[in-house]
């Protein structure tokens, strides 16, 4: 077999990586979510770029899902990252996410998903210092997955807690009920 010289498994990331972009420059241009359409968003806390809280970083050491929905505001989209502003636990908190460290994206509203592999790269200190740069050849990445997410995500999600799985960070309890 020869070698992937083009490297498209890093092409399809990132053009998955613009799906998403696009989404969030949308939402942010209207400051709402079209119909019932809102996003589960899953990222790496300790990758390059990502600024959140220390609680948040001490709550969510590894990743952390969010969810777009109804309470958000000061979304900013810009080409390598997203800025939005959520509430936790009544707690109004400020993240600033590189599309680079988002790891998945869910919209159940009409069971669209996408599932990247990220991979950081360390110093001889164990410090992280790059995400890995698409024009080098450092390791191989799986493509990512675009999956028809089945009906039965809701329940999967809620075992992946259980067993200690992604962390999901719901907004509903802090919602006003009409």
């Amino acid at each position: 077999m020869s070698q992937d010289h083009i490297r498209y498994d890093i092409l399809a990331q990132e053009a998955l990586r613009g799906v998403i972009k696009k989404v969030l420059m949308e939402t942010a241009a209207t400051g709402q979510l079209p119909g019932e359409h809102h996003f589960f968003i899953t990222f790496l806390t300790n990758a390059p770029g990502v600024r959140i809280s220390t609680a948040l970083q001490d709550r969510y050491p590894e990743q952390m899902t969010i969810v777009v929905q109804h309470q958000f505001w000061d979304l900013k989209v810009t080409d390598t990252l997203f800025e939005i502003g959520l509430s936790f636990s009544d707690q109004p908190e400020k993240l600033v996410v590189p599309f680079s460290a988002v790891r998945g994206f869910y919209d159940p509203s009409v069971n669209f998903e996408l599932e990247f592999d990220t991979l950081i790269i360390e110093d001889e200190d164990g410090a992280d210092i790059a995400e890995l740069d698409a024009s080098k050849e450092i390791a191989k990445l799986e493509t990512p997955q675009v999956n028809e997410a089945s009906e039965d995500a809701d329940k999967d999600e809620a075992s992946e807690e259980k067993d200690g799985g992604a962390d999901v960070v719901s907004l509903d309890a802090f919602r006003k009920k009409p």
